[in-house]
């Protein structure tokens, strides 16, 4: 039986120890071509590059899959594999594993889960991965079993298109994790303010800060997963329509 072609991406940059450790978990279940941004392209979301020039390049790494150092943002990087690098299209894309949470409202922000929903744009099934974790020496491993067994089953069991996977996984040890629970994104937000500085050269400049502000206690929600000790997989729809207003709003807006 062949194996399952992989595409894997992110936005910590190809060097980035999440991702090193997904491709080594992804080599254990199919062949895989890896595309990732050249740098580091966190916060990014669904940022394409229009104004200026796209170049990748073949590098030799760890392992046996091929890797493509790609000069733009995640989505860039699923563009250009599914365009110029790859001879057919992937099975699945995985992106991450990303350093830090992708939980809530973050998955609007998040260039790894933004590769992921462009995969998902094309037809294409795709899981955006993140742990809870920012540390450069964060312990990925403590996940390889839940990562691998949602892999295969996505594979086994394809999703309706238009539906990608958000995974978020909890800073434990593997022995700890409780299990894996599917949730809604739970209605949390950043309270934002820009912290303001002076150069000197007498010119201000701002440092973005802030707070996460979780308003929701509801037990399916992924915050609370995550806080119990379990992973948490949200499935995503990128069709942003609110159908449930429609009708509504074909009454508020009759000019008749």
């Amino acid at each position: 039986m062949e194996r399952p072609l992989i595409l894997v991406t992110n936005d910590d940059g190809i060097t980035a120890p999440g991702i090193r450790n997904l491709i080594s978990f992804m080599n254990e279940i199919g062949e895989v071509v890896v595309v990732a941004p050249n740098s580091p392209q966190s916060g990014k979301g669904h940022a394409i590059t229009i104004n200026s020039t796209l170049s990748y390049e073949e590098v030799t790494l760890e392992g046996p899959q091929t890797d493509f150092s790609c000069s733009g943002t995640p989505v860039d990087c699923v563009k250009m594999a599914l365009d110029k690098i790859m001879t057919r299209r992937p099975d699945i894309v995985v992106s991450g594993i990303n350093h830090g949470a992708n939980s809530s409202i973050n998955v609007i922000y998040s260039g790894t889960m933004s590769a992921a929903v462009e995969a998902g744009v094309e037809g294409i099934p795709a899981i955006g991965f993140s742990l809870l974790d920012f540390s450069w020496e964060a312990d990925f491993s403590q996940a390889k079993e839940f990562i691998q067994n949602i892999v295969r089953r996505t594979l086994e069991n394809p999703m309706p298109k238009g539906i990608v996977l958000n995974v978020n996984i909890p800073k434990l040890p593997a022995g700890e994790i409780k299990g894996i629970k599917v949730c809604k994104q739970a209605n949390a937000k950043w309270e934002e303010s820009f912290d303001e500085r002076v150069n000197p050269h007498g010119k201000k400049y701002y440092w973005l800060t802030g707070y996460f502000n979780n308003m929701d206690e509801s037990e399916d929600a992924d915050e609370t997963a995550l806080a119990a000790g379990y992973i948490s997989i949200v499935p995503v729809k990128f069709d942003m329509t609110a159908y449930e207003y429609i009708k509504t709003l074909e009454e508020v807006m009759k000019f008749d």
